[in-house]
């Protein structure tokens, strides 16, 4: 496979210097998402917030981002990362700020659920790295800029409570999500003047059609529309969670409304993709333009198992260590350090593994190993030494992190015109795991939790065997008719 080293501190190299600026954009849509959590002491004294209500704020917080992914892929492939990421960033750094002074628990709610769409950021990177690093070393590239930019999660809990503590409690919380706000807007601009779509000379090639994947058979069309409807089915989880009978928190008529709205709204995005697929499916798709949607599907699973069981053992897993094993809040925040530190290293060797071993062998190893883990964290009880429990729960985040590093490495060699859209899918599958591993833990014990994860995880192991290993070149066509080939190993 050649040489899969990449000179992080080589700032003369443009690939790195676009690499350096990816991640950190990624970082501070991290440091917004995430803000919520470690400011959660100021807020619900401020607005005096029972349980429930914290709880809708936090679900607000992740339900826009389902189909915000499919929304940012299909606009990063048609106008750019470069404007995409710019827009985003700005407008989030706006709905991050209005939030941050909010009156109200409805201007709470309702700035949340917006600013749920900055969780799509993600997906406009993964573009932008696979047109600046060749397929030998996209892996690597592409695990650091998720690896690094995830760290915001982190920055966020270690910098904003101490941002918040250096002013008065009632305005404390507010100034910090505020300058988190003003960063974002003013690296938008940053981000505008020095970052470019393509390397200098290379094309930036865009799908025919916007509104959906543009799929090579058939068969692959009602696969895709197949896997639509897990996306859909987690937002009405996520209503149904907030509506009577649950939490509360939402009116019957506003449940009802919102039911009738996700309907409509997946009848709309089939018929966007029929629209989009059924002109060139009927004239055919030559032979050497197609790809295998079994590849996204088998990618987005993996998501799935290893982001979106990561989404809801992160916000569990602390409380899982405090009734377990008696400790203290911040003894039990140390046990969520492992998944949320392992980014920096896990998912940059996932993506190196990626380059070196071959991407299906790679992603094996790291589905098979996340599956060991969790089913060993389910036998985790008060028997067990501390520091083994810690360890099992440490070692199975680096299989989790890796995972996720080993899908970016394999997205952008599927179908260059399409990789936003691709990554868009698999990042929304990420959320969708969340959504339902949270709403399992709402009826299990943690110990079922983790071994119904276990499970789920070694079903998407097998299928990860039907992976097709990336060979020889994509294929793109510029508007002209010129054929131009993509190495894709």
């Amino acid at each position: 496979m050649g040489s899969t080293g990449i000179n992080l501190l080589d700032w003369k190299n443009p690939s790195i210097k676009t690499l350096h600026f990816a991640w950190m954009a990624f970082f501070i849509t991290f440091v917004m998402w995430f803000g919520l959590g470690p400011l959660a002491a100021y807020i619900k004294a401020e607005f005096a917030l029972t349980e429930p209500q914290w709880k809708a704020l936090l679900m607000l917080n992740v339900a826009i981002t389902i189909p915000a992914r499919i929304l940012i892929g299909m606009l990063v492939d048609k106008f750019g990362p470069r404007a995409i990421y710019s827009a985003l960033l700005v407008v989030s750094g706006v709905i991050c700020i209005v939030f941050a002074w909010s009156q109200t628990y409805t201007q709470l709610a309702i700035s949340r659920f917006l600013l749920g769409f900055v969780g799509a950021g993600f997906v406009i990177g993964i573009r932008l790295v696979s047109e600046w690093f060749p397929a030998r070393n996209v892996g690597l590239a592409e695990g650091v800029y998720g690896g690094w930019g995830n760290f915001g999660s982190a920055a966020a809990a270690a910098l904003l409570p101490l941002l918040a503590a250096a002013f008065a409690p009632a305005v404390g919380w507010r100034i910090a999500l505020t300058i988190a706000g003003v960063i974002s807007i003013f690296y938008a601009f940053v981000f505008y003047h020095f970052v470019r779509d393509t390397p200098k000379g290379s094309t930036y090639f865009k799908p025919k059609k916007s509104g959906g994947l543009e799929v090579s058979t058939w068969k692959d069309l009602w696969f895709y529309l197949f896997m639509n409807l897990p996306l859909h089915i987690a937002l009405l989880v996520l209503v149904w969670r907030l509506a009577p009978g649950n939490l509360n928190l939402l009116p019957q008529f506003w449940a009802n409304a919102a039911y009738v709205v996700i309907v409509l709204l997946a009848v709309y995005q089939f018929r966007k993709i029929l629209q989009v697929n059924l002109p060139h499916l009927r004239a055919g798709v030559p032979e050497n333009q197609r790809y295998k949607f079994k590849q996204v599907g088998i990618l987005s699973l993996s998501y799935f198992a290893s982001f979106g069981s990561e989404i809801a053992v992160v916000s569990m897993l602390p409380i899982f260590f405090m009734d377990t094993f008696g400790l203290t809040p911040i003894q039990a925040g140390l046990s969520t350090a492992g998944f949320v530190v392992a980014n920096l290293i896990a998912r940059p060797a996932g993506g190196w593994m990626s380059d070196r071993i071959g991407r299906r062998l790679a992603l094996s190893i790291q589905l098979g190993g996340l599956t060991v883990g969790y089913a060993l964290m389910s036998f985790i009880d008060a028997s067990w030494p501390l520091w083994l429990a810690l360890a099992i729960t440490i070692v199975n985040s680096l299989f989790v992190q890796a995972g996720c590093g080993g899908v970016y490495a394999v997205i952008p060699l599927i179908k260059r015109s399409q990789t936003g859209q691709i990554a868009g899918m698999a990042g929304a599958y990420g959320n969708v795991g969340g959504v339902i591993f949270l709403t399992i833990l709402s009826f299990v014990h943690a110990s079922t939790f983790f071994m119904i994860i276990a499970v789920c995880s070694a079903v998407v192991f097998l299928a990860v065997m039907f992976l097709d290993e990336p060979e020889g070149h994509m294929v793109e066509v510029l508007p002209d008719g010129t054929v131009q080939l993509i190495e894709v190993h």
